[in-house]
């Protein structure tokens, strides 16, 4: 499962698809919406996508980690859109059979989409809105 959503996501529905009969293990990550960075508060953060390619690129790392590492399915559910401080931006799933390769796939997974999904986040602040900068998307 690949998703990009506005609303939040439920853990819950997104285990429901996971629950696979040689899984015995889940790794979830769960990004939120951070106060505070740099010292600077933050109000809200707001995140942009060229939806097509972003699909696209999460799809491929999905297929990546399957093929990579020894688990049964990954989902990943990102967030666009405006959202507020403790909102969750982004739920990775990793199913296996033993935990270490789901904590390794999960890892995985997390690392390459920051650095090769277009995702724009801009956080807005009392002093008004600011760019973040990431890691970059490969090849722009």
């Amino acid at each position: 499962m690949i998703k990009l959503i506005r609303e939040e996501p439920s853990i819950d529905e997104a285990l429901q698809g996971l629950r696979l009969r040689r899984v015995g293990a889940v790794s979830i990550f769960v990004g939120i919406v951070r106060g505070e960075t740099g010292g600077r508060v933050v109000e809200a953060l707001e995140i942009e996508a060229y939806d097509e390619m972003a699909l696209r690129e999460m799809e491929r790392i999905r297929v990546e980690a399957l093929k990579r590492f020894k688990v049964e399915e990954v989902a990943i559910l990102h967030r666009v859109g405006r959202l507020k401080v403790g909102e969750i931006i982004l739920i990775i799933l990793v199913a296996a059979a033993h935990r270490d390769e789901a904590f390794k796939a999960c890892r995985y997974v997390l690392e390459e989409l920051k650095r090769r999904v277009p995702l724009w986040k801009r956080e807005i602040t009392p002093m008004g809105a600011t760019w973040v900068e990431g890691e970059g998307v490969e090849g722009c």
